[in-house]
């Protein structure tokens, strides 16, 4: 009888033996598994994020040394499956020592502590577009910048350690670079990343994506040359930049109370009333005495002796003081009138209407609601409205479903305003509608950035924007179908009253002259409103 054969049992782990296999993960080896959550989790949707992320990063630089945008992209297959993408500004540029972590590093930027707009925010996502054609292709990434017509154009090839998130130089040299910008200057960037990707026409494409970038950054002349080789190019409609944004503090209304603890660690103020004051925005002298009182808290306390209670004391006394919404100087609309010639870029319509809604807050962050409406011309008059979505100027074209645009446009009643509308849907008609949110801290539903979070203030704000957008269109509707119904009127007169008036004349007998005022009267009843 043969023996049952012995296995030796597995030895259970111990906290020496968990210990030593624990490690810290680099943010670069986290997205580097998890890169589905930056908008990289197929080649179609990672070859339109490549191209979104190298387009922000232009257009912020642009905008923020005060220089009118023009942007070339230019998308090639390079074998099955994979593509250069190449995107080129004629920006301020980056000055040498910047690039390699500008480009290798993640999280690494100058906008994410700034309070004011801009397109990025994270410093995530053109070092996550350059990993991931390094994973995917084993390519590096490729910049060339010059800041100076008097200064070298740089010239860089590097990858990323994601183990420790810093970036390896592969080359770095000076090169001769000319740029052909058309303003002047001999200045700019241009990043090339050659990445996995798939390529395709429609909606949720690169063509999309560049088209609607037309419709909210009018200010931007836009050339996209397409793997086939056709160029699309997008004139800019106004030479005129965007306001100038500042930086603001925090509104005492959006820092939870561990914010307002680590703050009045590292303040430089010397009284807790100086800290409120300095450290805040829209808190007054009689406010912070105010909040002081309420909390019991002396106004000359050193901030950094603050205990645990009493900044407990303080954050809920900030709650109960009325405090003025912040300024909204961090924050730039793009204007009705910008809307409308956006619109016009895109759709040739008869009928457009814009809104810009007043400065809101939620959670202390002010923002902005802009809407556009294009309706009929070359809009198709049997598919759903066409919702077109943006934050900070940038189109969002995934996730519509979970978006704050798309619920409050499919809450907003449209048949108030002549439009037919199914239940919980959008309506029907040959009607485009664009939506734009404009913030200093665009509350995001993921890291991948395409949907905003349905937060009550931002709904409320996108629904009144909706529903003014809304009440233009009902008011030409209207008056088209009054037009219309005279109209349609007109022809009765013109068709009928001749056939009527020998009717009569033959029956009653009547001479040509009482034949010309039954007919002037018949005539003038027809004029008539229907209601009349």
């Amino acid at each position: 009888m043969a023996r049952a054969k012995k296995t030796a049992s597995k030895k259970p782990a111990s906290a020496e033996s968990m210990a030593k296999s624990q490690r810290e993960i680099s943010v670069s080896e986290f997205f580097a598994k998890n890169r589905h959550l930056l908008g990289f989790d197929n080649p179609r949707r990672a070859l339109l994020t490549t191209v979104k992320e190298a387009v922000d990063n232009a257009l912020d630089a642009c905008e923020e040394a005060g220089i009118l945008p023009s942007v070339y992209v230019t998308i090639q297959e390079t074998g099955t499956d994979r593509f250069s993408v190449s995107v080129r500004d004629n920006g301020p540029g980056i000055l040498k020592a910047q690039i390699p972590n500008v480009f290798g590093k993640l999280l690494y930027g100058s906008k994410f502590h700034r309070l004011q707009m801009s397109r990025g925010q994270q410093g995530i996502g053109i070092s996550a577009a350059g990993m991931y054609g390094l994973l995917t292709t084993g390519r590096s990434v490729k910049i060339t910048s010059r800041t100076s017509p008097r200064k070298p154009a740089h010239y860089y090839e590097i990858q990323i350690d994601t183990k420790k998130n810093n970036p390896d130089i592969i080359k770095d040299q000076e090169v001769d670079w000319i740029l052909e910008n058309g303003d002047g200057h001999d200045h700019g960037t241009e990043v090339t990343i050659e990445l996995e990707a798939r390529y395709t026409k429609g909606r949720q494409s690169v063509d999309e994506y560049l088209a609607q970038t037309a419709i909210a950054n009018p200010h931007v002349s836009l050339s996209y040359k397409m793997p086939d080789g056709e160029i699309m190019i997008w004139e800019r409609s106004t030479d005129e930049m965007p306001a100038k944004v500042e930086a603001i503090k925090p509104h005492p209304y959006g820092v939870e109370l561990g914010v307002l603890i680590k703050m009045l660690k590292e303040t430089r103020s010397r009284s807790v009333k100086g800290f409120l004051q300095e450290d805040f925005s829209r808190i007054s002298a009689r406010g912070a005495d105010e909040i002081c009182e309420l909390a019991k808290v002396s106004t000359n306390a050193r901030p950094s002796r603050i205990g645990r209670h009493d900044a407990d004391e303080l954050y809920a006394a900030i709650q109960k003081v009325k405090i003025m919404n912040p300024s909204a100087n961090c924050v730039a609309p793009i204007g009705e009138e910008l809307i409308v010639k956006g619109l016009q870029q895109v759709h040739e319509a008869e009928f457009y209407a814009s809104t810009t809604r007043p400065p809101s807050v939620y959670r202390g962050n002010p923002f902005i609601v802009e809407a556009g409406i294009a309706y009929g011309g070359s809009l198709q008059a049997d598919e759903l409205l066409r919702l077109y979505r943006f934050a900070n100027r940038v189109p969002l074209l995934y996730q519509q479903g979970a978006c704050s645009c798309f619920k409050a446009a499919v809450s907003t009643s449209w048949r108030n305003y002549h439009l037919q509308q199914s239940r919980g849907a959008l309506p029907t008609g040959p009607i485009a509608l664009m939506i734009h949110v404009a913030s200093v801290w665009v509350p995001f539903t993921s890291e991948s950035k395409e949907a905003i979070a349905h937060y009550p203030e931002i709904l409320k704000e996108i629904r009144l924007a909706c529903q003014e957008c809304g009440r233009k269109l009902g008011l030409y509707l209207s008056r088209v179908k009054r037009e219309a119904a005279a109209k349609k009127r007109l022809d009765y007169l013109e068709t009928y009253v001749p056939h009527i008036s020998e009717a009569l004349k033959d029956l009653l007998q009547l001479k040509d002259k009482d034949l010309g005022e039954i007919e002037e009267n018949l005539a003038e009843i027809l004029r008539k409103p229907q209601n009349a």
